[in-house]
């Protein structure tokens, strides 16, 4: 209670140290033609050298600014430049809508790069922005861009498979992975076929991912956060998108439901995205060799997305969004998996007249369901239904924000499994958190600093966490900057998923159980029932000459406690749960060099990953220690419309424990009446004693791609892609299959041709 009280002094003698004697100016920059925000745009007040970036709205704010007849000039590379004078009156506070049109001529020297201008005034550590046009650039599997694709090639990020494979994230299993869709959780992401995720790339507006050190404004995972934002409808034109590939088909529409007047007045837009499938058809006559038999690749999916957003004249807007996406591999006599997920939700921002305050919020409903029928009758079910609420709070002073907010989750959990001795393990359960958080940014002089504290109240386990967190960069000159981030982390929130799996189609999820925790290996209590990590980030920026950006960032995370499902358990009366231990380090270098028709991305990455069951230390299943990217793409042609893409990875083998030898395993079916001698015993493992002590070979894959545009219209053209995945034609191993000892690869050569209408 005492620190709650201090953080709460703090706040508001920090909210009273940012009033300003100047006035205020804040206000959208939008393209012309589409109505879309103009992102990371450079908004400047003539002659006084004071200025701001606007945000993934378009939003700026600047304040601190002599009340008189002032020009604002916002300006962005292959823009014209536009200028609007304003009259601020003392104290004032004045909003403006400015109007940018796309132009081929090279701005002047008033241009600062808006990408390394943000890199001088956030913190920004462990956090990789991703936008549509770096996910199209990447060579796409079956001429399909898409964003599971490209978060491979972030340093820090593993992904263990082609089929079934989950995202790991320095250091951290998926369920320890906050994924947020325009402030909605989305609990399974990736379809089984790891290529493709639920999201469109054509309605993504931005993507931050954030591998750690992130601030109290996430919470409830405790290693990294996935945060995407879609775009709105195109408010002046009706428009779309339809594409085919061996892969899938897809189709988009965007369109002004009231179109926007740049005399002012609002705005209403609509969105609506579908895609399907069919590779489980074309690939018994395209890719028969990808599969041992005749099934093919029998993996499917169907996602589609709609929203509505209506904008107000003062940049105010309310967004309404809903989505239903499934997926399904059927593979006859084996395994039968299908999962579904649906949801609706209502995101806004409040930008009040005469306040300078800015206000978002969030509410939202989502359901999601997974079942595995497999050969032994013994099938998997979960599900998770949830509810949310959230609403932040942000003001700007000078050379100072103050950001706060409140959250409320509530989620049911239905979870059903049996394990190899025919135990049913069975949870429903109701839980509900509260957290509200506060976040304060102060520039002083070439320091940034940003404390935040995030407190964070578990209902069902009437558990509170208190959680600081602590961003700080400083900029040594103007290309060289030192950067640090930290702080304490907690969620309630247990995967199905084992660490142990090598191949993860399953992904079910329990809330954290009422019953009692034991340390790992023993039988005295925990002290909580919560999974806790604390995160320690250090990193040095250079920027080498206008074009590249070298970034080099160590980091340590460690896993205080982990909970999981007892998948060995024997007998009833063995817990429901264990708990283990872990760390994670190591550090991420990266390369980035952008031209006008060239860029380059190259990342290599050192990580330890382990963990501590009380019994032994051991690496885990996806300890990649060495992991290489290579990403060069250029675009060519008298037009430019060319452009040939290039993605080479390579990773070192993932551990695994080694078979020390063999028995059979009588199942005694006909109890007493049995004869182990005549009956057919299933083939048992013995499991060398050291865990995950052996590696798997190397891994490394070349992906390329070739893509030309052809235009019709200033809005309409065709996109032909030709691909192809795993180039060489690589055998890299998937996982052993003991048993048969059989290997079992990932998938091997993958050519492909996508073509894409853009009308």
């Amino acid at each position: 209670m005492k620190r709650f009280l201090l953080a709460t002094i703090m706040t508001l003698l920090i909210a009273g140290s940012m009033f300003a004697q100047n006035g205020t100016i804040r206000g959208n920059v939008y393209d012309k033609d589409s109505g879309e925000p103009v992102i990371y745009c450079n908004v400047l007040v003539n002659g006084t050298g004071k200025g701001a970036t606007t945000d993934l709205d378009g939003f700026f704010t600047i304040t601190d600014i002599a009340p008189g007849n002032v020009t604002l000039v916002s300006t962005y590379i292959g823009y014209d430049s536009v200028a609007v004078d304003v009259k601020l009156k003392a104290g004032g506070l004045e909003y403006v809508s400015m109007y940018m049109t796309e132009s081929g001529v090279q701005l002047g020297d008033v241009i600062v790069s808006a990408k390394k201008e943000q890199a001088r005034s956030d913190v920004q550590i462990s956090k990789v922005t991703v936008t549509p046009k770096q996910i199209r650039a990447l060579p796409s599997v079956g001429g399909e861009a898409d964003i599971a694709q490209y978060l491979p090639v972030l340093p820090g990020v593993i992904v263990t498979g082609d089929q079934g494979g989950q995202l790991y994230i320095r250091g951290g299993s998926p369920v320890q992975n906050k994924i947020l869709l325009d402030g909605m959780t989305i609990y399974n992401p990736f379809h089984s076929i790891g290529f493709f995720s639920v999201f469109e790339t054509e309605t993504i507006k931005n993507v931050d991912v954030l591998t750690g050190g992130f601030g109290a404004e996430y919470g409830g995972r405790i290693s990294a956060v996935v945060d995407i934002k879609t775009k709105e409808g195109n408010k002046k034109r009706f428009g779309g998108v339809v594409s085919a590939s061996p892969f899938q088909a897809k189709v988009l529409v965007e369109g002004p439901i009231k179109k926007l007047k740049e005399e002012g007045g609002g705005s209403t837009s609509f969105l609506l995205t579908g895609k399907k499938s069919y590779l489980d058809q074309t690939s018994k006559q395209l890719y028969a060799y990808a599969s041992s038999d005749s099934l093919g690749l029998p993996f499917s999916f169907q996602d589609i997305y709609g929203k509505i957003s209506m904008v107000a004249g003062n940049g105010s807007k309310l967004n309404l969004f809903g989505f239903n996406f499934t997926d399904g591999v059927n593979y006859p006599g084996i395994a039968n998996l299908n999962w579904v997920t649906n949801g609706a939700a209502a995101n806004f921002n409040l930008i009040p007249p005469a306040s300078s305050f800015t206000i978002t919020g969030t509410f939202a409903f989502s359901n999601y369901n997974i079942t595995l029928k497999e050969a032994d009758g013994a099938p998997r079910s979960s599900g998770i239904n949830t509810y949310s609420a959230g609403l932040n709070f942000l003001n700007f002073g000078k050379n100072s924000a103050l950001k706060y907010g409140f959250e409320f989750n509530g989620f049911n959990t239905d979870f059903v499994f049996r394990n190899f001795l025919n135990l049913t393990f069975q949870q429903e359960d109701f839980t509900t958190e509260l957290a509200g958080y506060t976040k304060y940014k102060r520039k002083i002089g070439n320091l940034i600093l940003e404390p935040s504290v995030r407190l964070h109240y578990y209902a069902s386990l009437n558990e509170f966490s208190f959680e600081p967190r602590l961003g700080v960069k400083y900029n040594i000159t103007d290309g060289i900057r030192f950067k640090f981030a930290g702080g304490l982390y907690s969620q309630n929130l247990i995967s199905t998923v084992n660490e142990r799996d090598v191949v993860n189609l399953f992904v079910g999820f329990l809330s954290g159980p009422e019953e009692t925790f034991f340390k790992p290996g023993s039988t005295e209590e925990t002290d909580h029932r919560l999974q806790k990590a604390v995160h320690a980030i250090a990193g040095m920026e250079f920027d080498v000459g206008n074009n590249t950006t070298l970034n080099v960032e160590p980091y340590y995370k460690g896993f205080n406690q982990i909970i999981q499902i007892n998948r060995n358990k024997t007998e009833p009366s063995d817990p429901n749960y264990v708990t283990e231990t872990g760390d994670a380090y190591g550090i991420d270098f990266s390369v980035d060099y952008q031209a006008p028709a060239l860029t380059v991305w190259a990342t290599y990455s050192l990580g330890f990953v382990n963990r501590d069951d009380g019994e032994q230390v051991y690496p885990t299943l996806f300890d990649r220690r060495h992991n290489i990217n290579f990403l060069v793409s250029h675009t060519f042609g008298g037009d430019r419309d060319w452009e040939a893409s290039l993605r080479w990875n390579m990773g070192s083998g993932f551990p695994f424990t080694r078979t020390q030898g063999f028995y059979g395993n009588s199942l005694f079916q006909d109890g007493l009446d049995s004869d182990p001698l005549v009956d057919n015993a299933e083939l048992g493992i013995v499991y060398a004693d050291e865990r995950n002590g052996g590696r798997l070979p190397y891994y490394h894959r070349l992906d390329v791609s070739l893509k030309k545009t052809i235009s019709f219209s200033k809005t309409s053209r065709l996109e032909a892609v030709a691909s192809v995945t795993n180039a060489y034609n690589r055998d890299n191993i998937f996982y052993f299959d003991r048993v048969r000892y059989e290997r079992v690869n990932q998938l091997p050569i993958l050519p492909s041709i996508g073509l894409t209408f853009h009308f």
